[in-house]
């Protein structure tokens, strides 16, 4: 009997997709390396967050507001009461006004001088009168607090409280204008998150890829199955690792948000619950992110792939994907410049190139109802990818897998292998 004949069917592209996407998947998963890299980024996060905390804590102690007054003690008394009436109208736009202890009963007091001696902790000193003050301080500080000086400064001249008409409110829930700024900024939010995930997950494909290179693991591989299944199974596996890797940071971050969300949004000055809605609705939006979060992973790890056909050293793999990181850079910058130029030929531009595409499309769902474009550019992505996984395994058969009875000898020890006749080991 010839021996070919006992040897097992050869996968289909599908199956063999399959196998190599497990082992992949469960090789990384379980791997330390791994644990270290979800672990990696949590770290500049938290140390950032209580950094931040820290100096806005020691900025808001350390800059002062409060505006020094040097005047008579009637004039004084003047400018605070005409401070306080002003309150209500232009709440933190004024200054607090705090009577300076050394100027009271000197009439020789110098402003100048105690400011450059460094004393006190005024932001400047106001002097002279109310029909003529004087307001003393370093150019950004007078510059800044000129203007509301002037105004207490006129209110306190007049003999009776300056009585405000009351304003009447007329409320709208919306409108053109404040609708289609708000869902820029969701927009610009979301082009930005879709931009730093897929920039930290996609290197793990090419990484890996180098490394089974170097071992020699991947002719062997491409010697059993078609190389075609291979870039896509391990296209596929790094997706899954990237989700697993999303889902963790998720977690994190609510936890990190149930815990802190006062000093976040105190800190930072962003609320996630205050991000304006997307014109598709939040669950669509976010079922569109994750598609095309998807995308935008495997046209880029497929290019890395590419270039990991290319390169027959990890320099030259370094080397090679320094443009296409900029590249990538290029590209997030052309398609956040066209959120506010919707329905340009530029907007077209960056939907039709397939590595611009997800950002641009992203930020359409946040600002366009419609649906339709999503399933054309959605479709469109795809085709790129396979163009991309196929360009890529031909170079690497071209490149690597040059020497066609090395490639044969392989085959058949992968073959036996799997159909348990292999030889054994003298």
């Amino acid at each position: 009997m010839n021996p070919a004949e006992t040897l097992r069917p050869r996968l289909s592209a599908f199956e063999a997709a399959w196998v190599i996407a497990r082992r992949d998947f469960l090789a990384v998963l379980l791997s330390r390396a791994f644990l270290f890299f979800l672990l990696g980024p949590l770290f500049p996060v938290f140390v950032g967050g209580l950094a931040g905390a820290i100096g806005g804590e020691v900025q808001r102690e350390s800059v002062s507001v409060e505006v020094g007054l040097a005047m008579s003690p009637q004039e004084n008394a003047a400018m605070r009461a005409a401070g306080q009436r002003l309150i209500p109208q232009l709440g933190g736009a004024l200054p607090a006004l705090r009577d300076v202890p050394e100027a009271a009963g000197d009439p020789d007091f110098d402003a100048r001088a105690f400011m450059e001696a460094r004393r006190g902790n005024y932001a400047a000193i106001l002097t002279g009168t109310l029909a003529r003050p004087e307001l003393v301080g370093t150019e950004g500080q007078v510059r800044r607090w000129q203007g509301p000086v002037g105004l207490i400064a006129g209110h306190a001249q007049s003999a009776e409280p300056t009585a405000f008409p009351e304003v009447a409110q007329a409320i709208v829930t919306t409108s053109a204008a404040a609708e289609r700024s708000s869902r820029i900024q969701t927009a610009q939010v979301a082009q930005m998150l879709l931009f730093l995930l897929t920039m930290l997950l996609a290197g793990m494909v090419l990484s890996n890829l180098v490394e089974e290179k170097a071992n020699k693991i991947i002719e062997i591989l491409a010697a059993a199955i078609p190389m075609d299944a291979v870039f896509t199974g391990k296209l596929f596996a790094m997706l899954g690792v990237s989700f697993v890797g999303i889902a963790v940071w998720g977690l994190a971050g609510f936890a990190m948000w149930s815990v802190g969300s006062d000093a976040i949004t105190a800190t930072s000055g962003f609320d996630p619950a205050r991000l304006p809605a997307p014109a598709v609705g939040w669950p669509l939006f976010i079922a569109l992110g994750i598609t095309y979060f998807a995308m935008a992973y495997l046209l880029l790890g497929a290019l890395f792939l590419t270039i990991g056909a290319m390169a027959n050293t990890v320099r030259e793999v370094q080397t090679l994907s320094m443009p296409v990181t900029m590249m990538q850079l290029m590209v997030f910058f052309l398609a956040a410049y066209t959120i506010k130029q919707p329905g340009s030929g530029l907007e077209m531009a960056a939907i039709v190139f397939p590595l611009s595409s997800p950002f641009a499309m992203l930020a359409r769902a946040a600002m366009e109802p419609q649906l339709w474009t999503h399933a054309l550019a959605l479709a469109w992505q795809a085709l790129a990818v396979l163009a991309l996984v196929k360009g890529g395994s031909l170079l690497f058969r071209k490149r690597v897998m040059k020497s066609g009875g090395a490639g044969r000898v392989c085959r058949g020890w992968f073959a036996r292998r799997n159909s348990g006749t292999a030889e054994p080991a003298e």
